[in-house]
């Protein structure tokens, strides 16, 4: 097999070949890097799929790529080839790519053929049974499921000579490549080649073997056997009977974080079928975090409100983001006098700051903008930033930590972020390196490093930098007003649970450089317009403002009445 012998790039989407071009890497790159991971006989056919010719290689990735493993020969037409698809099948079919007499049921040859064949070719067959030759689909269908059950190759199923179909061979091998490449399975092959190279640039990420994510091929068989059992859920299999093939608990954080969401999803799916206890069962061994919160309000609704509260009572001394805190505070409130409990004492109501401003209903252009317009002044500029602001000044501040190559995190040349991002153990497998980037806010040191960053990593891919909103005076200005401690308890914040927390930040932010107080020189603005209110997440934003002295408000922008009155 081929040698990697530098850092990969993406394809030249002007070659009409690109799509091999990035099969070619994908490959390469597997062999490289997990080439341990897979037995002497799939090394094998991938070194076969490298040595194919060009042709061969380019229409069996083209087939790869598509929907399902069985083609029709006389539909395959890709003119960029350089030999005739006949050819190449042919080649494929020599090498094993192809099984030239696939099996197949009713379903699939009413897949493969139109209705016009199907009434064509089995016009006799209608003729001797009595049945118009007109069928519709479903009745034709109907018909011959009657007469026709067995699965059989393509020319068993009729009386004269019809196009060939093959069934592409190793499609668990590909699958299996492509798991160890993206590190899921959600990702398709058109994603890599049309959606994600050739558009972003990329933060080039050290790879090495402690830093994967699979480290033995049975944690691939692990995923995969995972992947089987949620597309059964999907597929509206009985929970039950998926249950018993969940794989037991491994020692991979990674994978331990797949098999929590697969078992939350395995009790929605229980619960929605009536089996109660398969529900409780799955949540309570799921440590994701929605999971606990599913539990104790299914517990609540069986009435089994004293297993609740004790669940309810150990939970709320663990360390809980926002929202589920909030959840946890409204299901005590309503157990407590069930049990014979007093309410928890709610807590003291966040003072949010409000005003109202009339204007002239703009004729384009969003009430956030007409809101800005008015506030701005020369002396106080408004920026419409919503969550990019906050997020960059984290992003540029902690670039290191973010793409540090720990196991699970990177799995290809081409991410954007960290794969375990919002997986509920990111920021405890980075903790020191977060605390070495915080201890920057303590000094000056932080603000020069967040510029050397947004310059050295311009336009590169980072999930908390938006490139063409973030301009270098927006931060500089930013780092003048906004205090590093401030800095700090919002980043701490953001960590707490990053997929909650990117988002919610209020629409504007007011700079005020010459305020002599440092805590005055900004402030945040959420604006609603009419008939607009606040999201719960934006109002836990606006609590936590309130509880660490952080500036902010909310603008209710409400439109002058152009009506004539007599």
């Amino acid at each position: 097999m081929r040698q990697v012998r530098s850092y990969p790039k993406t394809a030249d989407l002007e070659n009409p070949l690109y799509y091999l071009e990035n099969m070619n890497t994908l490959v390469d790159w597997v062999a490289e890097h997990h080439g341990d991971l897979l037995i002497e006989a799939e090394r094998a056919r991938l070194k076969n799929f490298c040595q194919l010719p060009i042709a061969a290689r380019a229409l069996l990735t083209r087939m790869i790529m598509r929907s399902g493993e069985l083609f029709r020969v006389d539909k395959l037409n890709y003119p960029e080839l350089p030999q005739p698809e006949t050819e190449a099948v042919a080649e494929l079919l020599d090498q094993q790519w192809l099984d030239p007499a696939p099996l197949l049921g009713l379903d699939e040859v009413f897949r493969l053929f139109t209705l016009a064949e199907l009434r064509l070719w089995y016009g006799d067959w209608l003729a001797e049974n009595g049945l118009p030759k007109h069928l519709p689909k479903a009745r034709l269908r109907e018909a011959l499921a009657d007469a026709e059950s067995e699965p059989k190759p393509v020319d068993r199923w009729f009386d004269q000579s019809v196009p060939q179909v093959v069934q592409v061979q190793g499609m668990a091998l590909f699958d299996r490549i492509r798991l160890m490449f993206f590190g899921n399975l959600r990702q398709s092959w058109t994603d890599f080649v049309l959606v994600e190279l050739g558009v972003q640039q990329f933060e080039t990420v050290t790879f090495s073997p402690e830093s994967r994510a699979f480290q033995h091929r049975a944690e691939v068989d692990s995923y995969l056997q995972m992947h089987q059992c949620r597309e059964r859920l999907d597929e509206g299999e009985a929970a039950d009977e998926v249950w018993a093939d969940i794989p037991a608990p491994v020692d991979n954080s990674w994978l331990t974080s797949r098999r929590n969401r697969l078992l939350l999803e395995l009790g929605r799916q229980a619960e929605r079928q009536g089996n109660s206890e398969l529900a409780l069962q799955a949540w309570a061994a799921s440590g994701h975090r929605e999971a606990r919160l599913k539990q104790l309000r299914l517990l609540e609704r069986l009435k089994r409100f004293e297993e609740a509260w004790d669940i309810a009572s150990q939970w709320q001394n663990g360390e809980l983001s926002d929202a589920e805190a909030q959840g946890l505070e409204r299901l005590l409130k309503r157990l407590a006098p069930k049990v014979g409990e007093p309410k928890p004492q709610a807590p003291p109501k966040p003072l949010i700051r409000e005003f109202t401003v009339t204007l002239p209903k703009p004729d384009t252009g969003s009430v956030e903008h007409a809101a800005l317009a008015y506030l701005s002044a020369e002396k106080a500029p408004v920026f419409y930033v919503e969550n990019t602001l906050i997020n960059a000044l984290f992003g540029l501040l902690c670039w290191p930590v973010i793409f540090k190559p720990i196991a699970g995190a990177f799995f290809h040349p081409f991410h954007i972020g960290p794969a375990d991002l919002t997986r509920e153990d990111f920021v405890a497998r980075r903790q020191a390196d977060f605390d070495q980037c915080f201890a920057l806010l303590e000094t000056e040191a932080y603000r020069p490093r967040i510029v050397e960053t947004f310059k050295a990593k311009q336009g590169i891919a980072n999930p908390f930098v938006a490139w063409p909103v973030v301009t270098e005076e927006l931060l500089a200005l930013a780092m003048d007003c906004i205090p590093a401690q401030h800095l700090r308890v919002l980043f701490d914040r953001l960590l707490t649970n990053v997929k909650e927390h990117r988002s919610g930040f209020p629409d504007l932010i007011r700079f005020i450089p010459n305020a002599e107080a440092p805590e005055h020189r900004y402030e945040m603005i959420e604006v609603k317009g009419p008939g607009d209110r606040l999201q719960d997440h934006q109002r836990r934003w606006l609590a936590f403002f309130d509880q660490h002295g952080i500036p902010a408000s909310v603008c209710y922008v409400r439109w002058q009445d152009t009506g004539n009155h007599s």
